[in-house]
């Protein structure tokens, strides 16, 4: 895959590639982000499903969103690492986790969201825009 948004899980069952640019590009750092990423935040990007090839089968675990909706996180039933996330407020879009592409350095965020919730110990990009809560609202 020659996509330049092209990635995989870390034991290689999954692989994804996208050749559109993402219509987000942003670092979540809700309370849900740090428990499923073990991290500060997760840095997430935001595409058409329809745009996305998809090889392998991921697994889903569902949870409630902040927004009252449903947020879907995809991950490889082998390894465990996190790939995906869908949303029920935004149908039809796929979110991909950008530590998965195999060339990180093609993500670009633009707002770190939901830093109400961030931890003491996160650091973030003085340059980026904050959002309290939700990107869309």
């Amino acid at each position: 895959m020659n996509s330049k948004y092209a990635g995989q899980c870390l034991c290689g069952e999954i692989h994804y590639s996208a050749d559109v640019e993402p219509l987000f590009a942003g670092n979540c750092h809700c309370k849900d982000c740090q428990r499923s990423s073990g991290s500060a935040y997760i840095p997430a990007m935001l595409f058409p499903e329809k745009n996305v090839f998809v090889s392998g089968e991921a697994k889903y675990f569902e949870s409630m969103a902040d927004s009252g909706g449903t947020h879907k996180r995809g991950f490889c039933p082998n390894c465990g690492a996190q790939l995906f996330a869908k949303f029920s407020n935004l149908p039809g879009m796929l979110g991909i986790k950008a530590g998965t592409l195999n060339d990180a350095s093609h993500y670009v965020p633009k707002l770190d969201f939901y830093v109400a919730g961030a931890a003491t110990w996160d650091f973030m990009d003085p340059q980026l825009p904050k959002k309290q809560g939700s990107p869309q609202g």
